[in-house]
């Protein structure tokens, strides 16, 4: 219970779109606000693994990278990520617990 959620198409998302001067109609990215800054995609996924359990907050080391290839490999990942795991039919419905952790507005 690290982080908070938001869609990117909620009031709260357009907001924070509109704050970070980001186009409104691009919703095919992670976003992170850390501390009143924006990070995006590889340094968004960076940043959060680094707060994880387990193993995750060792990919931190990947940091050092310049963020143009980093951000290569997220891209790359992204556009595969469904032929490589799949995708599922439908959204999970979430429990109470998760649901309280979505910001709605």
């Amino acid at each position: 219970a690290r982080f908070s959620f938001a869609s990117l198409q909620s009031i709260y998302g357009q907001r924070q779109r509109k704050k970070f001067n980001l186009p409104l109609n691009d919703l095919n990215t992670l976003l992170l606000v850390k501390d009143g800054h924006l990070l995006t995609r590889s340094t968004a996924a960076l940043e959060i693994a680094k707060q994880l359990d387990g193993l995750w907050p060792g990919f931190y080391i990947f940091k050092i990278v310049p963020a143009f290839l980093r951000d290569g490999v997220y891209d790359f990942v992204a556009k595969n990520r469904y032929k490589w795991f799949g995708k599922k039919e439908s959204c999970m419905i979430p429990t109470p617990a998760l649901r309280a952790r979505f910001i709605e507005t």
